[in-house]
């Protein structure tokens, strides 16, 4: 957390004109805070952990590649931290150049590896021949050839004609526009979250979401059924259930989720209660409000009000009141 009259350090992949910085944006202003660009996601996860920043702001999913595995995998271990917030982001991205250039000459593209996947189908109509040239983030191409137009680099040490970039970087960066509007699916949003040390959660809205990363027990059939059996049986929608290699052994799996509720309804914290005695391993990554504000969905019976009427009927019982 910040020092009083401090002001707050916010983590994120850059340089300028990333996407995650626009959603940062969202979150807050330069006027308020010093905004950190970093080299990778890890690079600024890690930030938050040796204290150099207080916050991250990061990739988690995308609406067409699914989850940021670097991201994922960087929460499941280490110091725990946690999601305190989300926002969207709508992606799609611009081909831009040095001046000459034109897509006739292209043939090798700068881009972020996500990137470049929610362009693939795009690149194969327009420019099948062209390589991929893998960058950290979308800017990082498009800052080395603002440098090679102010005079900083040689243009020969590019190993890229042209770059996947955000539309607003070109401006920023003084690039020359092959094509706009370059995606796959022009509906394309990325999820991006703010991360922190563990502190008191935010209050439920009624609109919230739990992550949560879990290890299932053992090998055997019906496992990941009894997993899942801890949410659907208190009526817990899950929005997201991805697996990860667990590392240790060859066939092993973690699990990250998102699920609709906020660990302090009943529903879910009995679930939690349930996972824990499930499984050698839960990570408990925040309870948050939905990036839409949309009120989720409770089932008839899993009610916070369900749940304590149900409490006091085993009070009951157990006090030797007629029931």
């Amino acid at each position: 957390m910040t020092t009083p009259n401090a002001r707050p350090r916010y983590a994120y992949l850059g340089p300028a004109g990333t996407f995650t910085q626009e959603a940062l944006l969202q979150i807050v202003s330069p006027e308020t805070a010093d905004l950190l660009p970093q080299a990778d996601v890890i690079s600024a996860i890690e930030a938050v952990r040796e204290g150099s920043a207080d916050y991250a702001a990061v990739a988690i999913e995308n609406s067409v590649e699914g989850g940021v595995t670097a991201v994922l995998d960087t929460l499941a271990e280490g110091e725990p931290l946690v999601i305190t917030r989300e926002t969207l982001v709508p992606v799609s991205f611009s081909l831009a150049s040095l001046p000459g250039e034109t897509l006739d000459t292209v043939k090798r593209i700068g881009a972020h590896p996500h990137a470049w996947a929610q362009c693939r189908q795009w690149l194969r109509r327009h420019l099948p021949a062209a390589a991929h040239s893998v960058t950290n983030s979308n800017t990082a191409a498009a800052q080395l050839m603002a440098r090679v137009l102010d005079g900083q680099l040689a243009s020969d040490l590019l190993d890229f004609d042209a770059a996947l970039v955000p539309p607003a970087a070109v401006a920023h960066y003084g690039l020359t526009v092959l094509a706009s509007g370059v995606a796959d699916n022009l509906a394309a949003v990325t999820r991006f979250v703010l991360i922190e040390r563990p502190g008191l959660v935010p209050a439920p809205t009624g609109a919230d979401k739990t992550t949560l990363v879990i290890a299932l027990p053992d090998e055997r059939s019906g496992a990941l059924l009894e997993l899942l059996e801890q949410f659907s049986t208190r009526g817990i929608n899950l929005t997201r259930i991805e697996s990860r290699p667990s590392g240790d052994a060859l066939g092993r799996y973690l699990f990250s989720l998102d699920a609709e509720a906020h660990v302090s309804e009943p529903r879910m914290a009995e679930a939690l209660v349930g996972l824990h005695r499930f499984s050698p391993r839960v990570r408990y990554l925040g309870s948050y409000p939905k990036a839409d504000y949309v009120p989720s969905k409770v089932r008839p019976g899993t009610t916070a009000a369900d749940y304590s009427r149900a409490q006091t009927w085993v009070d009951q019982i157990q006090r030797g009141q007629a029931v």
